[in-house]
C-alpha cells in the first residue's frame, strides 16, 4: 500500500497493490470502516468536521476487485491553515516539526502536520477495509481491536471478541466494550480537555481464525512485521504480544502455553504467546497491546524554540485537535494487522491471486 496527501493538502489517498482479482468490492465496504476513524463524532475527538467519503478511482469493475492497483482518495473540505501560519518557525513540542524541518530542509508542510498528521490514518484504514473483507471472504479471519485503557483508567478484565457483544465496543465514544469503564475513560478525557491537556491510551486487538504457519523468519516474523506496521500510525510508542512485559516477571512453567487436543485440532490451554511462536503463527488467536501516547497538540503554553529567530519561545498550540488519539485508533489497528496478515496469507499461498 502507499499513501499520498497531506492534512492540508487538497486530498489524501490510498494505492493497494496486490489485491487479488475476484474480490467482491464496493465503495460502501470501505466507508464503513472510515465512518469509524472520522473526525467530529464527539467531543473526546477532534471538531475537524470531514465526511470522508471515499472515492475509488481504479481497480475495480462491475463490483469486483481486477487484481490492478486500487486508488481511492478522500477530499479535505475542512482543513483550517491560518493557525499554522505562525508554527512555521516554532516548533511544537511532541511533533514531527524540528526534525522534519532538518531532514526536509524546510520544504516541508507543516500545516496540521502535513504528512505525519494522524489525518493520514484515513488512508491506511482506506486499503485495510479491503484487507479485512479479503481476510473474513476466504479465510474468516477476524480482527476486533477496542481501548483497553486512558490515562489510568483500565479495563477490569479482558474482553472476548467471540462474543457478540462486539458490537459493544462502538456503541460509546470511547470505544471500550466495558460500559462503566468507558464512562469514566470519558470523563477523564474531558476532564483533561477542560484543562487545555491530553491523554494517552492502550488499544487491546485480537484476531482469531489465523491459520498456523504464517510468518517469514527471521526478519519478516508475524511480530516483526505488525510491530513495523503498528509503528506507522502516528502516537504509538509500544508494542507488547500476548503476556507481554508481565511475562517477563513468570517462571517458564506459568508463561509457557500447554498444548492439547480440540476437537481434533491441537491447541494451547493458555495464550501467553499471543498466538505466535518463532515469528510464526500458532493457530491461536493473536493478541497484542499497543501503547499510544498523549496528543501532542494542547491547548497549554509550552517551551519551546523559534527556528527562525534562534531564540527561545513560549507557544500554544492553536487548531481543532484530539484530547485523546486512542478512541479513532481502533479500526486503523484493524486495518494494519488485516494489510499485515494479507501479505503473509499470499506469501504462504493461503490466499490465491485469482478468487
Amino acid at each position: 500500500m502507499t499513501s499520498f496527501g497531506e492534512s492540508h493538502g487538497t486530498c489524501i489517498g490510498a494505492v493497494l497493490d496486490g489485491c487479488p482479482a475476484g474480490l467482491e468490492l464496493e465503495e460502501k465496504d470501505i466507508q464503513k470502516m472510515l465512518d469509524l476513524r472520522k473526525p467530529g463524532q464527539s467531543l473526546v475527538s477532534t471538531q475537524r468536521k470531514e465526511d470522508d467519503k471515499v472515492e475509488i478511482l481504479s481497480g475495480t469493475f462491475r463490483g469486483f476487485t481486477t487484481g490492478a492497483p486500487i486508488t481511492m482518495i478522500v477530499w479535505n473540505k475542512d482543513q483550517n491553515s491560518k493557525s499554522y501560519e505562525k508554527l512555521r518557525t516554532e516548533m511544537r513540542p511532541g511533533h514531527s516539526d524540528y526534525p522534519a524541518y532538518v531532514k526536509y530542509k524546510k520544504f516541508n508542510d507543516h500545516r496540521g502536520g502535513g504528512r505525519f498528521s494522524g489525518r493520514l490514518t484515513a488512508t491506511h484504514v482506506m486499503g485495510g477495509a479491503i484487507a479485512k473483507k479479503l481476510l473474513k471472504t476466504t479465510l474468516n479471519i477476524e480482527t476486533h481491536s477496542y481501548t483497553c485503557q486512558i490515562g489510568k483508567t483500565k479495563m477490569k478484565k479482558q474482553f472476548n471478541p467471540i462474543e457478540k457483544t462486539i458490537k459493544s465496543t462502538y456503541s460509546n465514544d470511547v470505544r471500550c466494550p466495558e460500559e462503566n469503564t468507558a464512562k469514566k475513560m470519558k470523563k477523564d478525557i474531558l476532564q483533561a480537555r477542560k484543562k487545555g491537556d491530553s491523554l494517552g491510551g492502550i488499544i487491546e486487538s485480537i484476531t482469531t481464525n489465523v491459520p498456523t504457519g504464517l510468518g517469514e523468519p527471521i526478519f519478516g516474523s508475524l511480530e516483526s512485521e505488525i510491530s513495523k506496521a503498528m509503528f506507522s500510525i502516528p502516537a504509538v510508542k509500544g508494542i507488547e504480544f500476548g503476556s507481554g512485559f508481565t511475562g517477563s516477571e513468570k517462571f517458564g512453567s506459568e508463561n509457557n502455553d500447554a498444548y492439547t487436543y480440540k476437537n481434533g485440532k491441537v491447541v494451547t490451554t493458555s495464550n501467553n504467546s499471543g498466538g505466535i511462536l518463532g515469528g510464526i503463527s500458532n493457530g491461536m488467536p493473536i493478541i497484542f497491546r499497543v501503547a499510544f501516547k498523549p496528543a501532542s497538540s494542547i491547548a497549554k503554553i509550552q517551551s519551546s524554540v523559534d527556528i527562525k529567530k534562534k531564540s527561545q519561545t513560549k507557544i500554544q498550540v492553536g487548531g481543532r485537535h484530539d484530547p485523546c488519539v486512542v478512541p479513532r485508533a481502533p479500526p486503523v489497528v484493524d486495518s494494519w494487522v488485516s494489510l499485515t496478515l494479507a501479505d503473509h496469507a499470499l506469501l504462504s499461498g493461503k490466499i490465491k491471486t485469482v478468487l
